[in-house]
C-alpha cells in the first residue's frame, strides 16, 4: 500500500456521507449546461460534474486531456477547479500506459471508510486522447462494475465531443485554405507585380472587411511600400506612407506577425509602429503578416480595420498561409521586371546571405571546400608536360626503286617483314633481258670470227672496223647482262619493310625510278610529335620527355628533343607541328609506324595554371580579338 500526501488526507477529512449527490434542479442545470456547451472546456467542466454526481460516495474527479505535444493536461477537475488532486496522476498514468480500466485500492486512514481510485481511459479512434479519474469512498454496496459501465457510457459523449471538435477545425481549415487559394488565384491573373499587388490588397481588404490594406516588399533601406487598396496612384512622400513602412519594418525585423490590439498568436510583440498608425487616424485594429519567398522573408502586408474588434486567430493564420504562398508568386513577378543588374546584385546579395548567414550549412561547407581547393591550385606547383600525338619512325629509311621500265614477276616480301640485307624483295620479268643479251652474246662470237678472217688475210682496215663492232657488241651484252642482275631488287640493309606490297600487282608495268619498297633499319628510330600550335612555343631542342606507345601499353620510354621543325599540318581545325626527337633507350620490341601519346616536360608551374592555361590564354585571345 502507498502512503497518502497531505492533499489525500485534506480530501479525506473534507468528505462527507453524502458527497457525490446533487439536487434534481442542479442535475437539469448541468445537462442543459452539457447540451449548450459552446467549448470543449465547458462540456468537460459539464460532463465530469454529471458522471460524479451519478456515481455515488464521489469525493473529487479528474478529466485529462492529451495536447497537440503530446502530454496530458487537466480539462477539468471536480468539484473545484481549484482543487489538489495530484494524488489521482499514479491511477491516470497505469491506465493511459495499460489501456485499460485501472482500479486502486485505497486504505483507511481514519475511521472505518475505505476509497477506490477508478480510472478510465478515453479511446477515440484507436489513440488515447484522455483519461477521467474519479475518487470513490468504497461504501456499503459498492458496484465496481457499475462504476465502470457508467464511464463507458459516459465516455461516448466525450467522445462525441471531440470528434465535433476536429471535424469543427478540419472545416475551419479547409475554409481557410478555400479563401487563401481565391485570393492567390487573384494574385495569379496578373503578370506584373503592380497589377497583381493592387488586386490582392483589394481583394483582402474585401474578404476581412479592412479600411486598407497596404502590401510592401524589403529593400536595401527598408521597407518599400508598393500598392495600396482601392488606390491606383498614391503619394510616397506622405506622412501616411511613412507610418505604414514604419510599421512594416517593425513586423520585418521581428519576423513574425503584429497585432494591434494584440491577438492570440502575436502575444510578446514590439507594437510602437502599429500603436502609432492606429492612433493617427479612426483606425482600431492593424495586423501585419510577412510575405516569404524561398530565401526567408521578402515583405509585409498590412491590414487596417475602423471596426473595434480586432483580428481573430483564424484570420491571422489564413493571412499568414496567405503569406507564405503569394510570396514566391510576387517575388518571380518582381525578379522578371529588375534589369539586369539588379538581378545580378539580387543574387549577389542572396549568396552572399546564405554563405554568411546562419543557415546552409551544406553550402558553407561547399565553399569552405571549394575555398580550400582553389587555394591548393594556386599555390602548389606540378611538372608542365605538353602531350602531342607521337609517331615512331625509323631514322633512316632506304627506298628500292624499279631499275628500269618493267613488268613485276615476283613480290617476296610485304610491309611488316623483317629483311637482311642481299634478300631478294622483288623480280623483274628478264625473258627479254636474257633474249638481248643470248642476242649480243652471239653477235660478239660472229664478229670475232669475221676478226680472225681479215686477220688471216692481213686486211687490216677491215680488222679496224670489226674489232670496233666487236666493242660495241660486247658493251651491249655487258649492259644487258647487268640489267639482268639487276631485274631482281633486293634488300640494301638489315631493316623492317615499312612500305610496297607488290603481292596485288603480279605483272603489271612499273616504271624506271618508281620507289617499289621502303626498308628501315631496325636498331635505329626517331619519335615524331604532332604538338599543337598552343603549345609549340614551350618546346626547346634538348628537351627530355616520355612516349607512351598504344602497342606498349604502362610501358614508356625516354626520348630527347632533336628537332623543330616549321612545318604546320591542319587536322581537325587545328595546327600542328612536326616535332622530332631521339630516343635515349630502347628496351620494347618497336616497330616503325607504332603511334602513341608524348609528353614533352617543360618545368615546374603552378597547379592552377596548368589546369587551366588553354582557358586562360583563349580568354586573353578573345579579349584582345574584341579591344578596339
Amino acid at each position: 500500500m502507498e502512503t497518502l500526501d497531505q492533499s489525500e488526507k485534506d480530501a479525506t477529512r473534507d468528505r462527507t456521507a453524502d458527497s457525490g449527490k446533487v439536487s434534481a434542479a442542479e442535475d437539469a442545470a448541468l445537462w442543459a449546461s452539457l447540451a449548450t456547451a459552446d467549448n470543449l472546456a465547458t462540456f468537460c467542466t459539464c460532463w465530469l460534474a454529471l458522471q460524479c454526481s451519478q456515481i455515488q460516495q464521489t469525493g473529487a474527479g479528474l478529466l485529462l486531456l492529451q495536447s497537440p505535444e503530446g502530454s496530458y493536461r487537466p480539462a477539468a477537475i471536480w468539484p473545484d477547479a481549484e482543487k489538489d488532486v495530484s494524488y489521482l496522476s499514479p491511477g491516470a498514468e497505469q491506465a493511459i500506459r495499460e489501456r485499460r480500466g485501472v482500479v486502486r485500492s485505497i486504505p483507511a486512514i481514519t475511521g472505518p471508510t475505505a476509497r477506490v481510485h477508478v480510472a478510465f481511459p478515453i479511446d477515440v479512434q484507436g489513440n488515447a486522447v484522455g483519461v477521467v479519474v474519479l475518487d470513490v469512498v468504497s461504501h456499503a454496496g459498492f458496484d465496481l462494475k457499475t462504476v465502470f459501465r457508467q464511464l463507458q457510457w459516459g465516455t461516448g459523449w466525450l467522445e462525441a465531443a471531440l470528434l465535433r471538435q476536429r471535424a469543427t477545425g478540419e472545416i475551419g481549415l479547409l475554409a481557410r485554405a478555400n479563401a487563401t487559394l481565391h485570393m492567390l488565384a487573384v494574385v495569379e491573373e496578373h503578370s506584373r507585380l503592380q497589377t497583381a499587388a493592387l488586386a490582392l490588397t483589394n481583394e483582402v481588404a474585401a474578404r476581412f472587411g479592412c479600411e486598407r490594406v497596404s502590401l510592401g516588399f524589403h529593400e536595401r533601406r527598408g521597407i518599400r511600400m508598393r500598392a495600396m487598396s482601392h488606390s491606383a496612384w498614391f503619394q510616397r512622400k506622405s506622412q501616411l506612407v511613412d507610418t505604414l513602412e514604419n510599421a512594416m519594418d517593425e513586423a520585418f525585423d521581428q519576423r513574425q506577425p503584429v497585432s494591434y490590439p494584440v491577438v492570440a498568436g502575436t502575444e510578446r510583440r514590439i507594437t510602437v509602429a502599429h500603436k502609432e498608425l492606429a492612433c493617427s487616424g479612426r483606425i482600431r485594429s492593424v495586423l501585419s503578416v510577412l510575405l516569404s519567398a524561398a530565401n526567408g522573408p521578402i515583405g509585409v502586408m498590412t491590414l487596417e480595420r475602423q471596426a473595434s474588434d480586432p483580428f481573430d486567430p483564424e484570420a491571422v493564420q489564413t493571412l499568414q498561409l496567405l503569406g507564405t504562398l503569394a510570396g514566391p508568386v510576387l517575388e518571380l513577378q518582381r525578379g522578371s521586371e529588375r534589369w539586369i543588374a539588379g538581378r545580378v546584385a539580387t543574387n549577389a546579395r542572396s549568396t552572399v546571405t546564405a554563405i554568411f548567414g546562419p543557415r546552409r550549412p551544406a553550402l558553407k561547407l561547399a565553399v569552405l571546400s571549394a575555398l580550400a581547393l582553389f587555394g591548393f591550385l594556386a599555390f602548389a606547383n606540378t611538372e608542365f608536360r605538353v602531350s602531342a600525338k607521337s609517331v615512331l619512325e625509323g631514322s633512316i629509311q632506304r627506298a628500292a626503286v624499279a631499275p628500269f621500265d618493267g613488268f613485276i614477276a615476283r613480290a617476296n616480301v610485304r610491309p611488316g617483314d623483317i629483311v637482311h640485307q642481299g634478300d631478294v624483295l622483288a623480280s623483274l620479268d628478264d625473258r627479254d633481258l636474257v633474249l638481248e643479251s643470248t642476242r649480243w652474246e652471239m653477235e660478239v662470237r660472229k664478229l670475232q670470227q669475221k676478226h680472225r678472217d681479215a686477220q688471216a688475210k692481213h686486211d687490216r682496215l677491215n680488222m679496224q672496223v670489226l674489232q670496233a663492232q666487236i666493242d660495241q657488241a660486247e658493251a651491249q651484252a655487258s649492259l644487258a647482262r647487268d640489267k639482268l642482275a639487276r631485274s631482281r631488287i633486293v634488300a640494301a640493309v638489315d631493316g623492317f619493310v615499312v612500305s610496297g606490297d607488290l603481292s596485288q600487282m603480279l605483272g603489271a608495268p612499273v616504271q624506271q625510278g618508281k620507289v617499289l619498297f621502303e626498308v628501315a633499319p631496325l636498331s635505329s628510330y626517331r619519335v615524331v610529335l604532332h604538338v599543337d600550335e598552343e603549345d609549340i612555343r614551350h618546346i626547346a631542342i634538348g628537351q627530355k620527355g616520355t612516349l607512351a606507345l598504344t602497342g606498349a601499353a604502362g610501358q614508356t620510354v625516354p626520348f630527347r628533343i632533336a628537332r623543330l621543325t616549321s612545318v604546320a599540318t591542319a587536322e581537325d581545325g587545328r595546327n600542328f607541328f612536326r616535332v622530332e626527337a631521339d630516343l635515349l633507350s630502347n628496351d620494347l620490341p618497336l616497330r616503325p609506324g607504332m603511334e602513341g601519346i608524348g609528353k614533352i616536360q617543360i618545368g615546374e608551374r603552378r597547379l592552377l595554371w596548368v589546369l587551366g592555361r588553354n582557358l586562360i590564354e583563349r580568354t586573353r585571345l578573345l579579349i584582345w580579338a574584341w579591344i578596339p
